[in-house]
């Protein structure tokens, strides 16, 4: 029955599912901004908005990933699209700083179950040779919901209310969850891939034993930190230091977001036509070039002209923004397929980790002394990247010699 079901459609129905969860799980950080004004948030308050999201994300990725292997795709999106929507929905009506942290953490944790969960049915519905570009579209949904939320929700938070339309969005998202639970089909090749709990542990301690997949997720932990370094303050950065109105910093982070996502797709091809599916030296090249332009960026004040600022922001959306595919094939590609949704969810748990060396340490930079230490600060994260990607490149070929 599978093989008369295409599996572009039900990448469709993933990618569709991926854009609406980060439509709202993203919108913490174009947001943050009149989060802030309402809480009387400090910078570093603020960047403690989307790192409480993703210590969440972080925190539910083994179990996310253990399960999903378990029950599959299908059954774990009506159950992320739930708790993600229910928690925003608390988020729209709360006053209390730690309570909005909480919540958030709640969300992060659905949000911590969708990779692992759509991971596994692009792996199941793909062969190796499309692979790539298949995990590449899937994942611009992220970057496509986050430039949704920069173009849509924000200037719509700032007409009628961010409670309000949080509120409305965390409507949406559980309503297409249940659309999209009933148009998924698990592919019949994954289906009787239950384990029981002691299986469980041993696919876990199986997948931790890969050295070369603990190496990627600690790089992706320095990326994922720049990355939402870049969501959550290139807003502040260009209304603040730059002297931008709100609509045209607010642009810069659609910008960002919609390069990130050409991003996914092309890193992804460039990785499968040209560099025989070698995904650690595309996200050498990301983390390098990041590094570069970050320090571009804390060079500039007032004045600096907006065209530019656009191209720069764009590259660096390209780069920091689009890595998740790449880093996503290099996760799941080191293990058996059955095991595909332990490893996302290992890998994702490390990765996401960064956050919490990312925003609220730029933010702290930034309350104490300026804008430009802060993306200096960036910048040595991804350089340090850059080095230990080579000692993991250094790595893999030495174990793949071996073997």
């Amino acid at each position: 029955m599978n093989r008369l079901i295409n599996p572009w459609r039900m990448l469709f129905v993933l990618l569709l599912l991926q854009i609406v969860v980060a439509l709202l799980g993203r919108s913490i950080s174009p947001l943050g901004v009149l989060i802030g004004e309402d809480l009387n948030l400090t910078k570093a308050q603020i960047g403690m908005l989307p790192a409480a999201f993703f210590v969440g994300q972080s925190f539910n990725s083994i179990p996310a990933g253990l399960i999903t292997d378990r029950v599959g795709t299908r059954k774990m999106i009506i159950g992320i699209t739930i708790l993600i929507g229910s928690s925003f929905i608390l988020v729209s009506v709360t006053n209390i700083f730690i309570i909005l942290l909480l919540l958030l953490f709640l969300g992060g944790a659905g949000y911590g179950a969708m990779h692992p969960a759509s991971n596994r049915g692009v792996l199941y519905w793909f062969n190796k040779e499309q692979l790539g570009l298949a995990m590449g579209i899937k994942q611009t949904g992220v970057t496509v919901g986050s430039a949704l939320s920069a173009l849509i929700l924000l200037p719509l938070s700032n007409e009628f209310g961010w409670r309000t339309i949080v509120l409305v969005t965390s409507i949406l998202l559980i309503a297409y969850g249940v659309m999209a639970s009933r148009l998924y089909v698990e592919p019949s090749n994954s289906i009787g891939n239950t384990k029981d709990i002691k299986n469980f542990m041993q696919s876990l301690l199986s997948v931790l034993k890969h050295k070369a997949l603990i190496l990627i997720s600690f790089c992706a932990m320095g990326l994922s930190a720049g990355q939402m370094m870049l969501n959550t303050y290139i807003v502040l950065f260009a209304y603040e230091k730059l002297g931008y109105t709100l609509f045209l910093a607010g642009l810069l982070l659609v910008i960002s977001e919609v390069f990130g996502s050409l991003g996914r797709i092309l890193w992804g091809m460039i990785s499968d036509k040209y560099l025989y599916s070698n995904r650690i030296i595309v996200l050498i090249t990301i983390s390098t070039v990041a590094g570069c332009l970050a320090i571009i960026l804390s060079l500039l004040g007032e004045g600096f002209p907006y065209v530019l600022i656009t191209l720069i922001v764009g590259v660096l959306g390209f780069c920091i923004s689009g890595f998740n595919g790449i880093w996503m094939n290099a996760a799941t590609e080191l293990v058996p397929k059955e095991q595909s949704g332990a490893s996302s969810g290992i890998s994702i748990m490390l990765g996401t980790m960064g956050v919490l060396i990312g925003p609220p340490i730029f933010g702290v930079i930034t309350d104490y002394s300026s804008y430009s230490l802060g993306w200096v600060y960036f910048s040595v994260i991804m350089f340090l990247v850059t080095i230990l990607l080579l000692f993991t490149r250094y790595g893999v070929e030495e174990e793949g010699t071996r073997t």
